[in-house]
């Protein structure tokens, strides 16, 4: 090897936060093998390919891979000239699935677009970049006589959230929303606006949820959700039943685990859903507290070092595109955990880096791309 191409290589890897690369990359690792644990014996048994999910996750995690990498190249201070097309598409794809004959449906959410050969993209996971890209572009504007945004900005910004919320509420995917509101409460906060605008994003919010559940907005499928969190045995043939197996699948795994490939619950499929969404109880059977807890410290130090790059760079808007991405995986991952193991409601949403799925995964490596972007132009 020369050393030209020694140098080469440096300047390409050396370039980005080395623990967040290697926290990041340990967990792609870890969910290629869990969805391959989870979906193995299924398959087998059904007289399928048994590494028909494997593959495709793989080929997830390289498109994946391949954008975070992308989202690197520009100046992330460059990205100001390309928000309002950003969001645009973002905007575009959430209105194409609310198309007849566009848009698919899965577990009662009009959320998918599906294309030939059976590629499927839910543009709500990519509106996540949009909204967060957009809310940073106007919060990180300062005018002169104002330590923070004005109260129009941050008027502008909500509306820049609101729009492509309205849409998925649609759909509905109330998983997705509550994330994204997430994102939204802590960067107005974070942003230094008057303290009445997160009080009173607070109220609304709550305000919301109350006339959702009372007015019959909900669809019959998310109430019996809410109930099996309030009431495990309230649905006992669905939603109760994913629940109770999720706990006994978790808990089965003990100290060490039942070892790799080689869960009952797991290979018996007695959890649905169990490598998308509750990809997580894998992890708990097979891989035990150790496998579990390695898991949760990968996530983080993967926060521990975004909040480290949001805190170096001086640059307001680079600031504000890592707390937006800071609040979402927050949110996401203690949400899928936790309602793995009834202490949050079922909403459907995966778990960052390790769920079967390509839009999740592309959103969330594109999101690892913004903070290395940042990481990169604020040494």
């Amino acid at each position: 090897m020369t050393m030209r191409t020694r140098t080469a290589r440096r300047s390409i890897f050396g370039k980005f936060d080395p623990l967040l690369t290697v926290s990041v990359a340990l967990l792609l690792v870890l969910g290629v093998i869990l969805v391959y644990a989870a979906t193995r014996d299924w398959l087998s048994g059904a007289g399928r390919d048994p590494q028909y999910y494997l593959k495709r996750q793989l080929i997830n995690v390289i498109i994946g891979i391949a954008l975070a990498y992308g989202a690197t190249l520009i100046d992330y201070r460059l990205l100001r000239a390309y928000t309002p097309f950003l969001w645009g598409a973002g905007i575009l794809g959430l209105l194409i699935v609310l198309i007849p004959g566009l848009g698919s449906t899965i577990n009662g959410a009009r959320s998918w677009i599906t294309f030939p050969g059976g590629f499927q993209v839910q543009p709500a996971e990519l509106a996540k970049i949009s909204i967060i890209v957009g809310m940073a572009l106007i919060l990180s504007e300062r005018v002169t006589g104002f330590d923070g945004p004005t109260d129009r900005q941050v008027f502008q910004s909500l509306l820049v959230a609101a729009i492509p919320v309205l849409l998925i509420v649609v759909q509905p995917d109330l998983g997705t929303v509550l994330i994204i509101s997430a994102s939204v409460i802590t960067m107005i906060a974070v942003s230094g606006a008057r303290i009445r605008w997160l009080v009173g994003l607070l109220i609304v919010g709550l305000t919301g949820v109350y006339l959702a559940i009372s007015s019959g907005a909900l669809s019959e499928y998310q109430l019996k959700r809410l109930r099996s969190f309030v009431d495990p045995t309230a649905d006992p043939q669905a939603s109760g039943y994913q629940l109770r197996q999720a706990r006994i699948t978790i808990g089965s795994g003990g100290f060490f685990g039942k070892g790799l490939f080689s869960g009952p619950q797991t290979n018996g499929r007695f959890v649905p859903e169990q490598h998308t969404d509750f990809i997580f109880t894998v992890s708990g059977e097979e891989l035990g507290f150790l496998g579990s807890a390695l898991i949760l410290i990968l996530f983080f130090i993967i926060l521990m070092r975004a909040f480290a790059i949001a805190r170096r760079t001086n640059d307001i808007f680079g600031r504000m595109v890592c707390v937006g991405v800071i609040a979402w995986f927050s949110f996401q991952i203690f949400e899928n955990i936790g309602m793995t193991m009834g202490l949050m409601p079922m909403t459907g949403v995966p778990l960052p880096f390790l769920s079967y799925g390509g839009s999740s995964m592309f959103a969330n490596l594109i999101g690892i791309g913004l903070l290395q972007n940042v990481f990169e132009r604020s040494r």
